[in-house]
This record gives C-alpha cells, structure tokens and sequence, in this order.
C-alpha cells in the first residue's frame, strides 16, 4: 500500500493539473476517501472476531444487492464510459461491485461451511453452488463489469474446490464459466477487440490497439532500472488510464524491470503468508473466508499486472492498492483486516 501511495502521486501527476489545476488533487482524494476509511475497516476487521460475519452473512449479501439494484437507477446510478458502476451522494461516490464481492465470499463462507458434507453432491451442493453465483453474477453483467466477474468466479471456485468440491465438478465449472465468457465476449464487440488485439497488438495501433501499445511502449522504455521516480513519460496524455488499470505500466516505466519485479515479489510474498494463514485456520469458516478474500486480491492483481504485460486481454480492472480508487482500496484494506483477524485464531 506503501508502494501504491508513491506510485499514485506520480502517475496522477499530469491528469490530476489538466483536470483541477492542482497535482495531487487524485492522491489526496485516495487518502481521504480510500486510506481513512480503509483503516477504519481495517481497524474493525482486526478487532472484531471474523466470526461475527457468519451470523450476518444473509443480511450482507441482501445489503449488497440492494446497492448493487441502486446502482442501475438512473438519477442514483452514475454512467461512466458506458457502465452504471458507481452511486453518486453529492461529491462522494461509491462503487457497490467492491461490496457485492465481499459480501458473496462472506455469504458463500457461511453456505459452504454449513453445506460441507453436501459439496460433493449434484442436487444439494454443486447445483445451489452455481445457482446463487449465476444470481450474483448477473449484477456484474448487468452494469457491465466483466473484469471484476472474471475475479470473483476465479475466488469462489478456489472456494467451492477446497470445501470438497470434486474434479469433475471444477472441470464443469471451468467449461460453464468458458462458455459464458465466450458468449459476454461475442455480445460486444469491444471485448471481440480486445481479444483481437491481444493476439495481434499491432492490430490498429491508433485505434483499439492503442492502450496495450502505450503500456508496452511504457513498460519496454523503462528497460532494467527505470527512468527514476516520477521521470515517467507516458503518463502524459499518452498513456489512458494512468491511475486505474495502466498504472503498472508508469510504474515500469519509472521503476524498470526492478521495481515491477518487487511490487510482484510484495504480491508474492502476501499471498504464501495468505495460504499459510488459511492452512492453520481452526474452522471451516475461517479457512473459506480467508480463501475467498485472498483470492480476490491475488487474482486482480495477477489479471491487472498480465493485462498490461500484454500476457491477456485488457480487462480494465484496477491493481489492488495500487491504482486509484478510494471504494476498492477501503474493501480491500477491510478484507486484509479480516485475513489477520482469521490468524490469531488458529490450530
């Protein structure tokens, strides 16, 4: 987070003059709105034993989805480049995915550890399993947010496989979730792009090639060491989204192959202690939950960090901690907090 911090304030630099005449505007506003609640969250998570949730797992969820149905109102819902993914309350905002994904592990925690010699049966745990994900699912369709589905499937798999689910069960999850990906790419034809141009980036390079082949002329320009510290280039009105989804790419740019290595080796070294916390865990619960949550923080960043790489298609799902967005850095502080809670309390 640490590292994020720094990273923000140097690629928020250009866009943040150009739009309010002052350079720091986007980092204070990550602070206040981000970091302060986020440490509030954080605070509470520590404290509060994690298995108060499971008590009101339903009650979250339903909240969850409530804010989830405000979000597509017009008038509360705010639009932006074609999506209804924030709800607006004056000068605040807020985007209810980064709930529904919490929330849905925590339910899902709950369901799984109730259910846990059920799993491997079709009728009573593999069927209810893809019921309730497909409901959940259609929210994140819904706005559109294929990128964060594409997190919170890969999550609640890595759920339902270590509470018993069998091989042939997520081998049949991996063909369902293929196929519907599939059919959401072929619906729209900016996500046939995307897929066209990662597999030809040199496909319409002024057109829908253009942000993977800014991000690479970024990452490639940085070489081994880097530029230096706020010497980034790109991030001048080259590089698009150089606070959300690209912001790997300025800091490869500025920090080189060394400093993308150490952010990743960071992510690396978060998720091992992860699975050691979740494999002392002295429930069910706990040992669900942990999965859940640190699944969701693994696979955005590993998605993010490839996406830019030109390793997948751009998916346009921010890098946990790192780019902007005070909603998404609150949650995931809140779900670090609960992954601690869950490792004093174990085997």
């Amino acid at each position: 987070m640490i590292v994020g911090i720094f990273v923000l304030a140097s690629a928020s630099l250009g866009i943040s003059a150009a739009r309010f005449g002052t350079a720091y505007y986007y980092l204070f506003h990550q602070i206040i709105f981000g970091l302060v609640p986020g440490a509030v969250l954080f605070f509470l998570a520590l404290k509060l034993p994690y298995t108060f949730l499971r008590n009101w797992a339903l009650p979250i969820l339903i909240l969850a989805v409530f804010l989830m149905f405000l979000s597509l109102l017009p008038g509360i819902g705010f639009l932006h480049g074609g999506a209804r993914r924030w709800i607006t309350f004056g000068p605040i905002s807020f985007q209810p995915a980064e709930f529904l994904k919490f929330a849905y592990v925590i339910y899902l925690a709950a369901w799984l550890e109730s259910k846990s010699k059920a799993i491997s049966s079709f009728k009573f745990g593999f069927l209810p399993f893809v019921i309730m994900s497909a409901f959940v699912a259609s929210f994140l369709v819904s706005q559109p947010d294929i990128g964060t589905l594409g997190v919170l499937m890969a999550a609640i798999m890595a759920m339902f496989f270590l509470s018993g689910g069998s091989f042939k069960q997520m081998i049949l999850l991996f063909v369902i979730s293929l196929v519907i990906i599939g059919v959401l790419i072929s619906l729209e034809p900016y996500r046939l792009d995307r897929v066209a141009v990662f597999f030809n980036p040199a496909h319409d390079p002024q057109g829908i090639g253009y942000q993977i082949n800014q991000a690479l002329i970024a990452v490639g320009s940085g070489g081994f060491w880097g530029r230096g510290f706020g010497l980034s280039r790109q991030k001048f009105s080259y590089l698009p989204e150089p606070i959300g989804d690209s912001i790997f790419a300025v800091l490869g740019e500025e920090l080189g192959f060394i400093g993308g290595a150490i952010l990743i080796v960071l992510f690396l070294i978060f998720f091992l202690r992860g699975v050691w916390i979740i494999n002392r865990s002295s429930d069910g619960f706990g040992r669900f939950l942990g999965t859940g949550l640190l699944f969701l923080i693994m696979f955005q960043a590993l998605i993010n960090i490839a996406a830019i790489l030109g390793l997948m298609p751009l998916t346009g799902i921010p890098l946990p901690f790192v780019s902007y967005g005070g909603t998404a850095l609150a949650f995931t502080m809140a779900e670090v907090g609960i992954i601690l809670n869950i490792s004093k309390k174990r085997i």
